[in-house]
């Protein structure tokens, strides 16, 4: 006898007949993941993979999945786990010195997008009408450039990963970020991003957000053909020396001297300048009269002074030694007296934030173990030969700010002086090295980035590249011919105004937003049913 068919339970039927990833997408663990995986592919878009066109479609998963979460509470979380996925992506080469915290730092540094969630859920999730699509393409940047904003500073990281810096090799972009910096870059990656999450998911958007990528288009090309560019002068000749990977026993005083062998084979190619990478010099040469002269001594062999980097201990005032990261100039006579102090420094790698609570990270990882010392102001060391020069150090080069400072003060030269050796086999010293096209760019000044161990490279005034990096497996002395320019980018006159623009927008909406909820009358709570005597509200009577 033929069995009747059943029907099953709604949800079970629900659950047999959905797609795999309707199943994945349903579960709480496997939504969790695809948020993380989601928020990590943007980290392709940076060296050393450089999938630069990657950034502009790279943020469409994961504004897809928070525009499916049914609840704020959901579109809250995914944007906190997609966050946790960037960071830990873009920040992943600080395993080896973090060990187990980079979660602990990856969960906090999260919760910055959490917000940012609900903020995409409420524009993108249902049909948003034209309005509201238009709308997206300008707060959801504006809401990512705060979250590039909170981070950037120091004591959270740093502006390590900010995405418009994914954008360090193409010319367009680096002709929006003399404009206005890598803020406006980021701006227009995320704008771009958000686009083209309407163009998938939204058919009745898709002619609104064509035409906000065609708007965009037209403002990269106005900015490639109207902004201000930077003349260039004249051309000075500028060395940099990577002793390159020296370990083992004696690895401090080796170093040294393949930086002075490397130098001396500098004598007779008439350099302006020989640069030397960060912690080259490992005593205080104001106490150590040999090693200055020895210094010297190759400044007057090659006719150029000597820019070296001091990491020792020396008196910061009274009764306050401590250890610095000092850039010193050495000329013919031994130092010239031009010091630049370090003024930002690595959390964990050079201090530990509130080390009375986090001190412990020293134990589970490479975390400093003395705080090193700050320096008060920028510096622009004036050469004999005319050239004025402005340093930074290591993780400073990440800042726009800085080196937009030293434009302002007469720097004709950006020098940065790093030291990238723990993270050699990483994507760091890629992604570190490329961070000096943007800084060039945004201030119309050549920038020479000098390590010890690579990537040592130079970018002109428009942030072009300059000749050919020196990679991690180099160990060698490299002199570049760079263009020095005179003018001004409209960065370097009008600061990072994309962020102030970034506020009036959500502002403008948040405003709006609030107007709206006080012009809607709240919901009335419908009457309680009467009751009857001896009766019941749905069976009156009996």
């Amino acid at each position: 006898m033929p069995m009747r068919g059943r029907r099953l339970p709604a949800g079970r039927a629900a659950e047999g007949g959905a797609r795999p990833s309707e199943r994945l997408l349903g579960s709480r663990t496997g939504r969790g993941a695809a948020a993380l995986c989601a928020g990590a592919l943007p980290a392709l878009a940076f060296p050393a993979p450089s999938l630069w066109w990657l950034a502009y479609i790279s943020l469409v998963p994961w504004l897809l999945l928070i525009r499916s979460a049914g609840t704020g509470r959901r579109a809250a979380v995914d944007g906190w786990l997609g966050g946790m996925g960037f960071v830990l992506a873009v920040h992943h080469w600080l395993v080896p010195s973090l060990h187990v915290f980079i979660l602990v730092l990856a969960a906090l540094l999260g919760l910055l997008w959490a917000p940012w969630g609900l903020l995409v859920a409420r524009l993108l999730g249902g049909s948003p009408s034209v309005l509201r699509s238009v709308a997206a393409v300008a707060v959801v940047p504006s809401g990512w450039l705060m979250i590039e904003l909170v981070r950037s500073w120091e004591g959270l990281g740093g502006p390590w990963g900010l995405l418009g810096a994914s954008q360090w090799d193409v010319p367009p972009a680096l002709r929006v970020a003399s404009v206005g910096g890598v803020w406006l870059v980021s701006l227009g990656v995320v704008a771009a991003n958000t686009a083209f999450a309407l163009l998938i998911s939204v058919p009745a958007a898709r002619t609104t957000a064509a035409a906000c990528l065609v708007v965009g288009a037209l403002g990269v090309g106005a900015a490639a053909l109207w902004a201000p560019r930077p003349e260039e002068t004249s051309t000075v000749r500028i060395a940099v020396v990577q002793p390159g990977v020296v370990e083992g026993p004696g690895s401090i005083d080796r170093r040294f001297a393949r930086g002075e062998e490397l130098t001396r084979g500098l004598a007779g190619r008439d350099v302006d300048l020989v640069v030397w990478g960060e912690s080259s010099v490992a005593v205080d040469l104001s106490r150590s009269p040999e090693t200055a002269e020895r210094v010297a001594a190759l400044s007057r062999l090659v006719g150029a002074d000597v820019l070296v980097n001091m990491d020792a201990r020396r008196t910061a005032g009274p009764g306050s030694p401590g250890i610095f990261k000092s850039a010193v100039l050495v000329g013919p006579d031994g130092p010239t007296g031009d010091r630049y102090d370090k003024m930002r420094l690595v959390p964990f790698g050079e201090y530990v934030p509130a080390r009375s609570v986090l001190g412990w990270a020293t134990s589970v990882g490479k975390a400093a173990g003395e705080d090193r010392l700050r320096g008060s102001e920028p510096v622009v060391m004036d050469l004999g030969n005319g050239l004025r020069v402005g340093p930074l150090v290591c993780f400073e080069t990440a800042f726009p700010d800085m080196s937009r400072q030293l434009a302002k003060d007469g720097a004709q030269l950006l020098v940065a002086q790093s030291s990238t050796s723990t993270f050699q086999h990483s994507w760091a010293p890629e992604q570190h090295a490329s961070l000096g096209a943007l800084r060039a760019a945004e201030t119309g000044r050549p920038m020479v980035h000098a390590t010890l161990t690579g990537v040592s490279a130079a970018y002109g005034p428009r942030g072009e590249r300059l000749g050919e990096p020196l990679g991690t497996d180099a160990s060698e002395a490299v002199v570049y011919d760079v263009p020095l320019a005179r003018g001004t980018t409209l960065y370097v006159r009008l600061g990072a105004w994309p962020v102030y623009g970034a506020l009036a927008v959500l502002a403008v909406f948040f405003g709006a937003a609030g107007l709206r909820s006080l012009r809607t009358p709240a919901p009335t709570r419908p009457a309680p049913p009467a009751r009857t005597a001896g009766g019941s509200p749905e069976r009156p009577g009996r």
